[in-house]
């Protein structure tokens, strides 16, 4: 058998081993060994990996990047002459770095624009929304800023060019970002250590319209990029017609239109050339420069602008000589202030219900009315004439303090008014379309709207529902009743002590039910509601159009329960209307500034009183009466009105408050008149006193427009229907 091999191997091993040589003493001691490592196996460490390296790493790598410029210079440079050499080195790697620094920039800013950029937020802008009257004639503005959108094609063109030799004389040339003018701010700041702007109208219009910090420098860089996406969207008109309709002019004033019309009550197309060279010096700092309080430091403004377009070869110096010697008219101080009125304050009400609140945001809207201006200024001006003549009377500013008196306190002493105030509502029959409606004498004194707001006792104007209760149960208007004293525990739910009186301490027995309700006695009234009962009778007032709480007391009778002057008004026509009473409306159509209709309008929406039309009729021809012998027989004998019309007065105790609701065929009318504070007006002051005359003044004029006709035929009916669905009139015999 041949040896093994393993005799071979352990000579082999013993060999090798003899050949080492022993450490020597004197030398230093040899390293450990290393360990051996298996072909494909891994290395195994418990040590991790260091932070620090990487970091270390990643700093060695942008350094290599940054310096490879200069080192790739360097290399390509070595056999060039020394002027080249050095020149190229000392430029070329600098420059290629700032160039890759802002293209890196560019991109970041590009990209952070892009989600911030809304080109709508650049197109549209809040302005004013304009409301018209039933005859198209503009009443005024709500919304928005105190902005009018105005075309370029109807901007003057002297004012662009004030406004482009003031600030960016080089917008035709740039492409949203001036380097030019950024160098020339830049250089400003270093030699003379002041700020000039750089900014381009591009960069101002995305100022205007984006949130963002603008002052801090990356506000700046943001600022350009979002400015090179709008010179890409919009064409240079359109540019100037966005910024020109966003610059702010000081106060509330914003836009070219707005500005135009403030200071120089004329439109941005007419505009002269000093004008617009006023209006874009002040540009800079509105509030510091306005005409309206520093005429001679927006007058140097509007010369050193005149400078500027001499300048820049927009205008000559013939030109800007004549308007520096122009003569400046500034709107008045007594034309400055924003008109207040009732009607905008009822407006705004409804327009807060009816809109969303971006629609509210954004104004720019065409708000079509059902009010009649010229009514309107009838009704103010007849409620203001008459309550002067009752401040004339001795016993009333014996005791009562009088608007001019009011007028001549200062402001800053003002409190609430004390003199006497009232109101006054008319409404369409049939369709409850509100044609005037006045909340007071002076918005400026007081905002505080009567007509909608004021909750005031209404006495005698709420018997006729309560004898429409009764008819509708079956009395006749022809039986008698009685007029003397209420007796202890006679009336159903009253206190045993209740006992009213008559308003002239006067008992005439027994009186004709029409009678009773024609001379507005008192205690003949409740017997009639007590025969009609407490609960109808409220049910009737609510189907009316009462909607305050009513008390369930037999004092309602005698309209012991407040209701507004609007509320009043819807009540009464349900008597020309045989019962059928619609909801009171105020706005017919909206429309934005694309002409899209964003509110239709409610349409014409009717209740039933439920009451029978025989009912209705009676009581009508009662309230006919008093027209004409009963308590508002002066409105034929003294105030001259002697067409077709029915009503009733209301005084409550004291004469505290006086109240005539009237209607013809075509219009319902309540006026209301009384002291904020609730005190009596005068001693001996009655509904017919207070109330009739102006009533009679504003239905005068009302019935030019509106005729009356006979009441006893209904001649137009309006059937309740849905909205948008026009109304079905029918005549009624």
């Amino acid at each position: 058998m041949p040896a093994k091999k393993t005799t071979r191997k352990s000579t082999k091993k013993t060999a090798r081993k003899s050949t080492k040589k022993k450490p020597s003493t004197s030398s230093p001691p040899s390293r450990p060994p290393r360990p051996k490592i298996k072909f494909g196996a891994k290395k195994r460490t418990n040590r991790k990996p260091s932070t620090s390296s990487n970091s270390n790493n990643i700093f060695t790598g942008i350094w290599r990047i940054l310096t490879s410029p200069f080192r790739y210079t360097h290399q390509k440079t070595q056999t060039w002459s020394s002027f080249s050499k050095w020149a190229t080195r000392l430029f070329i790697p600098p420059a290629f770095i700032g160039l890759l620094c802002f293209i890196i920039l560019w991109a970041i800013y590009s990209t952070r624009a892009s989600f911030i950029y809304d080109q709508d937020l650049v197109a549209k802008m809040p302005s004013r929304s304009t409301i018209f009257d039933r005859h198209g004639e503009p009443i005024g503005h709500l919304h928005g800023d105190n902005r009018f959108i105005a075309k370029y094609e109807n901007v003057s063109d002297n004012f662009i060019k004030a406004l482009i030799a003031r600030e960016d004389s080089r917008f035709y040339q740039h492409s949203g970002v001036d380097l030019r003018g950024l160098a020339r701010g830049v250089k400003v700041m270093l030699i003379d250590g002041r700020r000039e702007g750089g900014s381009t109208l591009s960069m101002q219009l995305a100022d205007n319209s984006f949130d963002y910090n603008g002052k801090s420098i990356d506000g700046k860089l943001l600022e350009m990029a979002l400015a090179r996406k709008i010179e890409a969207d919009f064409e240079k008109k359109q540019i100037l017609e966005m910024y020109m309709n966003r610059i702010f002019w000081g106060g509330s004033i914003k836009g070219i239109e707005s500005a135009s019309r403030n200071y120089f009550e004329k439109s941005a197309a007419q505009l002269t050339l000093a004008e617009s060279a006023m209006l874009a010096g002040i540009i800079s700092a509105p509030n510091a420069f306005t005409p309206f309080r520093h005429l001679d430091r927006a007058i140097k403004k509007r010369d050193i602008t005149l400078r500027s377009m001499v300048e820049y070869k927009l205008i000559t110096q013939a030109e800007a000589d004549a308007a520096m010697n122009e003569e400046i008219h500034i709107r008045p101080p007594e034309r400055r202030m924003n008109k207040k009125s009732y009607v905008m304050s009822t407006l705004q009400r409804e327009l807060d219900i009816i809109l969303e609140r971006n629609n509210i945001k954004m104004g720019g809207l065409t708000i079509k009315t059902t009010l009649d201006l010229e009514l309107q200024k009838n009704a103010e001006s007849a409620l203001q004439e008459h309550l002067r003549d009752i401040e004339r009377k001795p016993s009333y500013f014996q005791t009562h303090q009088t608007h001019s008196q009011y007028s001549n306190i200062r402001h800053n002493n003002r409190r609430d008014p004390k003199y006497v105030q009232g109101a006054l509502v008319c409404i369409e029959n049939h369709t409850g379309a509100i044609v005037s409606i006045v909340g007071g004498r002076n918005p400026y004194h007081s905002e505080y709207n009567r007509a909608i707001s004021a909750r005031r006792q209404i006495g005698s104007i709420f018997k006729p529902f309560v004898f429409l209760a009764a008819f509708d149960k079956g009395m006749n208007p022809h039986q008698y009743v009685s007029d003397d004293r209420i007796f202890r525990g006679e009336i159903t739910g009253a206190d045993p002590n209740w006992h009213p009186k008559n308003s002239d301490n006067t008992y005439r027995g027994s009186i004709k039910i029409s009678d009773a309700l024609a001379q507005s006695r008192n205690t003949p009234a409740i017997r009639v509601g007590n025969v009609a009962g407490l609960d109808n009778v409220i049910y009737t007032a609510k189907q009316a159009g009462f909607k305050q709480a009513i008390p369930e007391q037999p004092s309602i009778y005698l309209g012991a329960f407040s209701a507004t002057p609007l509320e009043v008004a819807t009540a009464y026509t349900a008597f020309p209307n045989d019962c059928i009473v619609y909801r009171p409306f105020l706005i017919n159509e909206i429309i934005d500034e694309d002409g899209t209709t964003v509110y239709h309008g409610s349409g014409i929406v009717g209740w039933d009183n439920h009451s029978s039309r025989t009912a209705s009729r009676a009581v009508s021809n009662i309230l006919e009466q008093v027209t004409t012998n009963g308590t508002a027989s002066r409105l034929r004998t003294t105030h001259g009105f002697h067409k077709p019309a029915a009503g009733k007065t209301g005084t409550t105790n004291k004469s505290r408050d006086g109240w005539f609701a009237g209607y013809t065929s075509r219009l319902t009318c309540a006026v209301w008149i009384g002291m904020d504070d609730n005190s009596p007006i005068y001693p001996g002051a009655t509904g017919a006193s207070l109330a009739l005359p102006v009533w009679a003044d504003y239905m005068k004029k009302a019935d030019s427009r509106y005729p009356a006709g006979s009441i006893k035929n209904r001649a137009i009916i309006v059937e309740p229907n849905s909205v948008n669905t026009p109304p079905r009139a029918t005549i009624v015999e």
